[in-house]
């Protein structure tokens, strides 16, 4: 199994019991484990970019060995945890293939940081809850073309200081996934309209926790509106993948 990266959780689950190469369903279903946002699109999508280079059966069909696993969920923690670019992703995992040592940047701070923006005032460098538009232009790997045609579609919006949410990095990286697939940033106003009409339902659910006293109150509402989302996102998955089901 090849290396993992230094500073990086090590893959703990396996493809199969007894080692042998599995299907890209299997894989898919290994990886949720640690990343439920995984889809087989995704799988296929960093297939492409030349992050893991399955088998293929005299059919045509995929098969992947633990090794190959191991790899695509240690590409996906580097994007998570470190917000690094596929380019850059790649000279990590060739480095670790040649015996190198590899040195990650800080993974980002806990979700607690995130969902409370708390930010050393001692510091100047941007911190996990804010970037700025370099480090985002560097994260999703993307020029500044592209991010200022987001922008005017609303879908990447920055502060007035010029700084970044750090959901932003994720979103470019979506927007772009997707316009590889032909999507425009035009055609994705509907999602984002969508997206603020389920933020607002579930503003409605927590605002008045947000305003009470009690700071355990204040607190549960976070908790809440976390809550609130996941199960919104799931609930849209499901409806966009049951609208798309043929229909007899």
């Amino acid at each position: 199994m090849r290396d993992t990266p230094k500073g990086g959780a090590g893959f703990s689950g396996t493809a199969s019991s007894d080692g042998k190469p599995v299907s890209i369903g299997t894989v898919l279903n290994v990886l949720r484990e640690e990343f439920p946002e995984v889809t087989i699109s995704k799988i296929r999508f960093l297939e492409a970019e030349g992050l893991v280079e399955p088998k293929r059966t005299p059919s045509g069909y995929r098969k992947f060995t633990p090794a190959d696993v191991a790899r695509l969920a240690n590409v996906l923690r580097m994007q998570r945890d470190h917000y690094l670019p596929l380019k850059v992703i790649r000279e990590h995992l060739d480095a670790l293939e040649r015996g190198e040592q590899v040195q990650l940047p800080a993974p980002a701070a806990p979700a607690l940081d995130l969902v409370e923006g708390v930010t050393d005032p001692g510091e100047d460098r941007p911190t996990a809850a804010r970037i700025g538009r370099a480090e985002l232009l560097a994260a999703t790997d993307v020029d500044e073309a592209a991010l200022a045609d987001w922008e005017s579609y609303g879908l990447i919006v920055p502060h007035a200081d010029g700084g970044y949410d750090i959901e932003a990095v994720t979103v470019a990286k979506l927007v772009a996934d997707l316009g590889r697939f032909g999507l425009e940033p035009r055609h994705l106003r509907a999602v984002k309209a969508a997206a603020e009409r389920e933020a607002g339902l579930v503003e409605q659910v927590v605002a008045p926790l947000r305003r009470h006293r009690n700071p355990q109150t204040r607190a549960h509402a976070e908790a809440t509106a976390r809550e609130l989302a996941t199960l919104s996102v799931r609930l849209h998955a499901a409806l966009v993948q049951s609208a798309l089901r043929p229909r007899p």
